[in-house]
């Protein structure tokens, strides 16, 4: 029997306050993401988190767009954000914006500055980051820090109507210049910024700083777990500041471990720069480390919340291989992946005593690790196949169980066939093998008694088709190329190998984006997006085996 799981920190949290009563034994969780990039796996771990933990405790969690900062955000980002969500297997029960609220937290800062604890300050960003001092000396007033509550009311408001321009004023709240933490130093809670939003479009020209936003949006819907990375540990003060001289819902801050894989970076800012400048195709190449990425390379919702699930919540920051992932995807695929042939380096293969233009149907399963195969396809078989190019050697080793003058190999799902010929170019280059075949060694049917060792792939040449597959590997060469000076320097030039012309068995004519095909021996791969049936494309989503960390301990 399997051990019972034990429950994380924020899931002892809820439950003790499920115990309690505390929010009326409501759980309300919200996903709060900044429409300015595509989400990447880091993401996938607080959305398997926010979604995961309101399912598990029958409540439900908002989708809330933070769209605070016009300047970066764009409706491309909002539906790519809620097809991601939706794609890993959750629903939200609301779809709201900052936005939506942008009337009451203009109302909120107003009572912030009747109270005296917020004011209009005209320094520029410089002279603010200077008079806020360092870690070991307190902060200095501004010459207006003490303006009268009228005077702060009357430029605020003149500050939402456009009188001024973008940097000329912003709005503090008044807390503490000596204060250690330096998010409690007179904090900015408003900015101007003439910008097009793209929901409320010109109609406002000041914008709520994050810090002010987050927590408010939290309270108006009555948020009960609000769950936040370890960044924002500083910030917590301020978010119950708020909250507590506001006199509103007192929703609560509770933060976990971001999530850092090696080879990757999840910076949404370094991922930017990786497709502005073209060092990727786009946000959804599959090299990647977004959500959109990992779908079109192939990777699976189930795939990617058994890695959420296993790397767990975290109170300490660490390093989470990008193995595991690569392990739970392997794991899943090995399950629900269908078996084909593909080849990608071909040399031709003639059986010789098979007559010449008869063709046989074979029967393949579509999968050998499911009770009953999921079903079987038709793979015609003729004289002339195509074999990877490494599965014949002229001067074969001793345990070399392929083909090679007087070998013998099973062809996969047909007969036994022994090498006993073959051709070279002018140029050295072998071109064509000859075997003969053994008529009573049919798969399934073998009368023969012979045996061999090896097995490999092959593909009858006449009916094969063609098709480019793309080989992706890490992005990144560097295990942390976050910590590099330049990131890009460490980017990893054979991420990317285009095979042109690979053959596939027919049947993969017939490949549907998103279902997963183990190419036998090869790896797994998936039908591309942007694949036509005039010009199919496959990527690989991974290798069959781990070979990065055989070449760790290699070189170890």
């Amino acid at each position: 029997m399997s051990e019972e799981k034990s429950l994380n920190f924020i899931e002892e949290i809820v439950e003790e306050d499920l115990r309690t009563g505390k929010h009326g034994g409501r759980v309300l969780t919200r996903f709060p993401p900044e429409p300015n990039g595509y989400l990447h796996i880091g993401h996938a771990k607080s959305i398997c988190l926010n979604f995961g933990l309101a399912q598990q405790y029958n409540g439900q969690t908002n989708l809330r767009f933070d769209d605070t900062n016009p300047v970066t955000e764009d409706t491309e980002y909002v539906e790519s954000i809620k097809k991601d969500i939706q794609w890993l297997g959750f629903q939200w029960a609301e779809e709201l914006y900052t936005s939506d609220y942008f009337e009451t937290l203009y109302g909120y800062a107003v009572e912030l500055i009747k109270k005296g604890l917020a004011y209009v300050d005209d320094s520029t960003a410089e002279e603010i980051a200077a008079a806020k001092g360092t870690p070991t000396e307190p902060g200095i007033p501004t010459p207006y820090r003490d303006r009268s509550i009228t005077e702060n009311l009357d430029l605020f408001a003149d500050m939402r109507t456009g009188k001024y321009k973008d940097g000329e004023k912003v709005l503090r709240a008044k807390i503490d210049l000596a204060s250690p933490n330096m998010h409690l130093r007179d904090p900015l809670l408003y900015r101007i910024k003439h910008a097009h939003h793209h929901r409320t479009g010109n109609q406002w020209c000041i914008y709520p700083m994050y810090d002010f936003a987050h927590g408010q949006s939290d309270s108006i819907e009555k948020i009960t777990h609000s769950i936040c990375t370890l960044e924002f540990i500083p910030h917590r003060p301020l978010y119950d500041w708020c909250i507590e001289k506001l006199e509103i819902f007192p929703s609560k801050q509770y933060e976990f471990a971001r999530l850092n894989m090696t080879y990757t970076v999840m910076s949404k800012r370094k991922l930017l720069q990786l497709v502005n400048d073209k060092f990727v195709e786009s946000w959804d190449d599959p090299r990647m480390p977004t959500i959109s990425g990992l779908r079109r390379r192939g990777y699976t919702p189930a795939s990617i919340r058994n890695f959420c699930d296993k790397i767990g919540v975290q109170k300490r920051e660490n390093m989470i291989d990008v193995s595991l992932l690569e392990f739970c995807i392997r794991e899943d695929l090995n399950k629900t992946a269908w078996r084909r042939m593909a080849v990608l380096d071909p040399i031709k293969l003639v059986i010789t005593n098979y007559a010449e233009g008869q063709i046989e149907d074979l029967v393949g399963e579509n999968n050998p690790e499911v009770e009953g195969g999921e079903g079987t396809r038709i793979i015609p078989f003729s004289n002339e196949l195509w074999i990877e190019r490494e599965d014949f050697m002229e001067d074969a080793p001793k345990k070399f169980f392929r083909l090679g003058p007087g070998l013998s190999v099973r062809l996969k799902h047909a007969y036994i066939v022994t090498c006993n010929d073959f051709i070279k170019d002018e140029n050295g280059k072998i071109t064509e093998v000859h075997c003969t075949y053994v008529p009573n060694s049919k798969s399934g049917e073998d009368t023969s008694g012979l045996k061999v060792k090896g097995t490999i792939h092959w593909i009858s040449v006449p009916h094969a088709k063609e098709a480019e597959v793309r080989l992706y590997d890490r992005l990144f060469n560097d295990e942390n190329p976050a910590a590099a000076e330049n990131f890009k320097e460490s980017i990893n030039p054979a991420s990317l190998h285009v095979i042109e012309r690979a053959y596939i068995e027919p049947d993969l004519a017939n490949a549907t984006p998103g279902k997963g095909y183990q190419f036998i021996r090869l790896g797994y791969f998936t039908l591309d997006t942007h694949s036509t049936s005039e010009h199919l494309v496959f990527n690989r989503t991974v290798t069959l085996k781990d070979s990065w960390g055989k070449e760790v301990k290699k070189n170890g």
